[in-house]
């Protein structure tokens, strides 16, 4: 019984089985287990039941609204060419929608969201009480205005979106296609075509649905298709036409045919299909099965790269892959503005105490209740309905900042909340392969047991390639003991064989090829390099042409097998049409393919010695097959292919059987996947700001290691800890324990360990991996890079970024708090996916120590000072209304209380999002100052009641000098201490600013201007004969100077005596 391959984090959290029964739990089923396995089963047993135990309770107290939806069902489906109405209406219609809303639900559920968010409901209940005549205070507009505002920028934004969305599915649904009907071509919307339509498309045309390719232009059936919009990888798929509707005379001739196509049902997986063509002979009146799998399919959004194509349309609309494939990942919030949230409670709870207290110190009298709710409305601007605006603001004009930065060209940031992320990240976790390497594969060494050439003996290649074909020693190979030229023309040979790449003449005459790996494209140019060139290729024959002799070099395809995650290896069988020799040739990792090659002793030691150089290894051998050997292998595969259930583990199972067994060991290929540019520097950068980093690869631990030590990942004096093969949980134990003490030292895990120690000990374990620097995990599969994310997430409660450059990365970063992704070789999928897109690893130092440092200081600076502008308008109405008797009277009123957060505050105080505690040099050159960030200290409990006492000294200096040096004028205290506060505020804001910008010194300037401006226009506030007296000029530069001045020694002391750190380095 195999390992248990499932996710290594939902086996705790969601566990897809259950190991109860009378079946004991074992660790490790593997033969190779050197224990007692009754020990294994009794060490592990408790602590599996225990975490099972706690996995059900949790899993028990879930609960969903789609829990209570039927999950629909999908079965799959045998339509006939030609099908009538009523069959095709039975299936989705092709309908593309991406809208969030519609006219009717538009405005309910944006309403909905904004009033989930508690700031929004708040003010909603503020602003309805106002139409109660009890609890009327002032103008409604004073508090309907600015919730309005709030609400009709979201909604516009909001409309805006869908609207382009509507757009964009209408010019979908609109794009017109070439259906084959029975009255000849017609032209058809996408929206209308439906299942069983025969649909004809054309070079650059986009797959309206999911289709089974019928024909091709191509006489070999083949085309070829772009499919970056649907799995993100750039090269070219080759497809195949049905063969026996492909040899059919002419298009029409489909009109003719009496058959079926059996599809299974709608599912996501992009690589597997499963379907058959039924069809009766014509000359036999016998039904003939043909077997259809993903290589005969065209699904929606990829585009036909060559030629033209009839397709015939198997899943329309919601039941297409690709629509399936949309996944709507949960809106990630960011830490500030979760910071916010809480302390906007808090201010609710200061509110409700300040109404309760004022109506307390007056003895509770009358209709107290009424009281409190009409305080609660006088003190509501200490919760600033404004808040949430200028911090969207703010993110939008960081965003901006981080696009239009020179240094880091190509960056997008895809979702805008989330630039304050960048400034306290704990954790990095990276893909290696694209990411920290740049994918740009060449081959380095060929190793074949008793020679071995590198990078500078390739020429000896050259020469004895050239020797094998100029004395036509093709008879010689396999003739006892072969001579040096023969087995270099062999491996050759088989690397210009084996694998999916595809010749494409361009029309200047040069060659490309298109190949799903790099690996592959980096193999078949070192072929033509050594003299032996792929010129051809369709999906019957290959053509290699030999320089040395000019000669080509004709072979039959017969089959392929194709390279995946679970098998790791390909195959191909080929037939030489000059000796009809048939041969099968298979590459693969040195895991799989060491137990299907003879016996040898010496591939493990050269694989290991290749990984330590950094190398990616490839093993490659072949199999002659005599012409009985292959017909019976051809017709047991035959069987497999037509299958219904199961087939591709039948599949596997007859080539494992019939041709994986005793293969003749041709050599070991080394490919080095060079460092991206400035990779080293980053990663020493991001280690001295405090990040641990980890690294998770798919590729083998030896070249994972070397990768770590060569980019510097791993520092001069750091031990690597190397943890591979555990079977038990009494092996992980010990490996955990002996890191307790190597708290400085990288580990290095392999996929088999990792996995048992997260089965058996995974607390343990987590407690003592996220203390280290730096982890390597290898062999890692995509959901197990998504599974640790989280993991590291739940424990750590850290933010964490993820960083990764293909589509097995999307996964891990939609799982992380912050996701990056590289446009590299392997296509958009990860960029399109993350929350920021760069080009190259190395950006990466800028966005976190600049970006990301900025960004998080200046909302947290930008947040509190909004909160203290709130806080200190509300303090002055409680010490005015106490000294009036504590009733409810409103202080300012109208459009002095609208002014307030807008005209005369909103320039200066949004300025802030300009300031820089330090210049961009120091940020760069001093990584160690990000670590003061991650504390989270800029926006802290501490930093808010230190506001909150700044707010209620300053509120009460100027509410009762203004009442002590007016006395004889009362009647003016409204534009006394209103002019004595924006004054206040201006002050404030100059006191905060580190380092000005010109449109500080703008927005300060003008809004003075302003509000001296709008005193001759609002005379219901403001007296002119008074106001241009000197006594209220030098009065009220006193009530200022007394609310301000303190602050601005406090600050001075400060700087003096304990200035910041960054301070110090200025």
């Amino acid at each position: 019984m195999p390992r248990d391959s499932r996710p290594i984090a939902l086996q705790r959290l969601m566990p897809f089985k259950s190991h109860s029964g009378s079946r004991k739990i074992r660790t490790s089923d593997s033969i190779h287990s050197d224990e007692d396995p009754l020990i294994d089963e009794e060490m592990a047993e408790p602590s599996i039941r225990r975490r099972q135990q706690r996995a059900r309770e949790k899993k028990s107290c879930q609960f969903s609204l789609q829990s209570l939806r039927p999950a629909k069902v999908y079965k799959p489906r045998t339509v006939p060419f030609f099908a009538d109405d009523k069959t095709k209406r039975r299936f989705s219609p092709n309908i593309v929608i991406n809208q969030k809303y519609n006219i009717i639900t538009f405005i309910p559920i944006v309403l909905i969201e904004q009033f989930v968010v508690f700031f929004n409901l708040y003010f909603l209940l503020v602003a309805l009480s106002q139409f109660v005549p009890a609890l009327k205070i002032g103008y409604i507009f004073t508090y309907f205005g600015p919730l309005c505002f709030v609400l009709l920028v979201t909604i516009s934004k909001e409309a805006m979106d869908d609207y382009q969305r509507y757009k964009r599915d209408k010019e979908a649904n609109s794009q017109l296609y070439e259906c084959l009907t029975a009255r000849g071509l017609q032209h058809v919307p996408s929206s209308k075509i439906r299942v069983g339509d025969l649909v004809v498309l054309h070079k650059d045309q986009r797959v309206p649905a999911d289709m089974v390719l019928l024909r091709t232009s191509d006489d070999t059936g083949s085309c070829f298709i772009r499919t970056d919009q649907l799995d993100g990888e750039t090269d070219w798929k080759l497809r195949l036409a049905v063969p026996s509707l492909q040899r059919l005379g002419h298009d029409d001739d489909l009109l003719q045919i009496r058959g079926s196509i059996y599809a299974d049902k709608p599912h996501k997986d992009i690589h597997s299909f499963v379907g058959t063509y039924t069809h009766v002979n014509e000359d036999t009146g016998m039904e003939q099965v043909e077997p259809l799998g993903v290589e005969n399919t065209m699904w929606m959004n990829t585009v036909l790269a060559s030629g033209s194509a009839i397709g015939f349309v198997v899943y329309t609309g919601k039941d297409t892959r690709a629509v399936m494939n949309t996944n709507h990942p949960e809106t990630k919030l960011g830490l500030l503005d979760m910071e916010i949230n809480r302390l906007a409670k808090i201010l609710f709870v200061v509110t409700l105490g300040m109404s309760v207290l004022m109506v307390g110190l007056h003895g509770f009298q009358g209709i107290w209740y009424i009281y409190v709710f009409r305080f609660l409305i006088l003190f509501s601007s200490i919760i600033p309905i404004s808040l949430r605006v200028n911090l969207d603001m703010g993110k939008t004009v960081y965003g901006r900042q981080i696009e239009k930065d020179d240094e880091i060209p190509g960056t997008i940031v895809r979702t805008s909340t989330l630039p304050e992320e960048l400034g306290r990240i704990e954790y990095l976790l990276s893909d290696k392969t694209g990411t920290l390497t740049q994918n740009d594969m060449e081959l380095k060494k060929l190793h074949m047991g008793t020679m071995s050439y590198s990078f500078d003996t390739m020429d000896e290649i050259q020469t004895h390639l050239a020797s094998a074909f100029e004395q036509d020693l093709v008879g010689i190979s396999g003739k006892g003991r072969r001579n040096i030229v023969s087995r270099v023309r062999d491996i050759v040979q088989a690397l210009a064989l084996c694998h999916n790449v595809t010749p494409v003449t361009n029309l200047d005459g040069d060659i490309t090829y298109q190949a799903s790996s790099p690996d592959e494209v980096a193999i078949v140019k070192w072929t033509e390099k050594m003299g032996m060139t792929l010129v051809g290729r369709d999906v019957s024959k290959i053509e290699l042409r030999v320089e040395a002799t000019g000669q080509v070099l004709t072979f039959d395809v017969l089959n392929v097998f194709p390279f995946t995650s679970e098998t790791k290896r390909m195959g191909i069988i080929i037939r030489d049409r000059q000796s009809q020799e048939i041969t099968f040739y298979e590459k693969g990792a040195d895991v799989v393919m060491a137990r299907i090659v003879q016996y040898n002793d010496w591939l493990e030691e050269e694989c290991g010695n290749m990984a330590r150089e950094g190398l990616r290894t490839l093993v490659v051998a072949r199999k002659r097959l005599s012409e009985e050997a292959y017909e019976e292998f051809r017709a047991r595969f035959h069987e497999a292919e037509i299958a219904l259930h199961e087939r591709n583990a039948l599949k596997q199972s007859v080539l494992e059987e019939m041709l994986e067994s005793d293969l003749e060991l041709l050599g070991l290929t080394g490919v080095e996947d060079k460092l991206q540019d400035g990779v080293k520097n980053t990663l020493e950068q991001m280690r001295n700001a405090g990040l641990r980093i980890w690294m998770l690869t798919g590729d083998k631990i030896e070249t994972a290691t070397c990768i770590a030590v060569s980019s510097k990942l791993v520092s001069r004096n750091q031990n690597i800890h190397q943890v591979a093969k555990l079977k038990s949980a009494i092996e992980a134990m010990d490996e955990i324990d002996a890191l307790q003490s190597k708290t400085d030292s990288c580990l290095v895990i392999d996929g088999e360990s990792l996995q048992v120690c997260l089965e058996s000990c995974q607390d343990e374990f987590i407690e003592v991996a996220t203390r280290l620097p730096v982890v390597v995990c290898c062999r890692c599969s995509p959901t197990q890079k998504a599974d640790i994310t989280r993991l590291i997430k739940e424990y750590t409660k850290k933010r964490v970024l993820c960083i990764g450059d293909g589509g097995n990365d999307v996964s891990m970063i939609q799982a992380a708090h912050v996701g990056v992704g590289i446009v590299g070789k392997e296509g958009r999928q990860a960029s399109l996916a993350a929350d920021f897109s760069v080009t190259q690893f190395s950006h990466l130092t800028k966005l976190l120590l600049w970006h990301g440092r900025n960004s998080y200081k200046r909302s947290a600076k930008l947040s509190q000072f909004v909160i203290h502008r709130g806080l200190i308008i509300s303090v002055m109405q409680a010490v005015f209304s106490a000294l009036f008797y504590f009733a409810p009277i409103a202080l300012y009123q109208g459009m002095l209380l609208v002014g307030y957060a807008t005209l005369y505050t909103m320039a200066p105080v949004f300025s802030l999002v300009l300031d820089q505690d330090v210049n961009e040099d120091i940020a760069m050159l001093y990584p160690e100052l990000y670590k003061d960030l991650t504390k989270g200290r800029s926006l802290s409990y501490r930093t808010f009641f230190t506001w909150l006492l700044i707010s209620v000294y300053q509120g009460g200096a100027i509410m009762v000098l203004s009442i002590l040096l007016f006395e004889d004028e009362f009647i003016h205290i409204v534009s006394i201490s209103f002019t004595a506060l924006i004054l206040n505020e201006l002050l404030m804001v100059a006191l905060e600013i580190n380092t000005w910008h010109r449109v500080m010194i703008v927005a300060e300037v003008a809004t003075v201007l302003i509000y001296v401006a709008s005193m001759w226009l609002l005379p219901t506030y403001f007296d002119m004969s008074f106001i241009l007296t000197s006594r209220f000029v030098w009065k009220v530069a006193v009530i200022t100077g007394v609310s301000s001045l303190p602050l601005y020694i406090v600050k001075f002391i400060k700087r003096r005596y304990a200035p910041p750190s960054y301070t110090k380095l200025i």
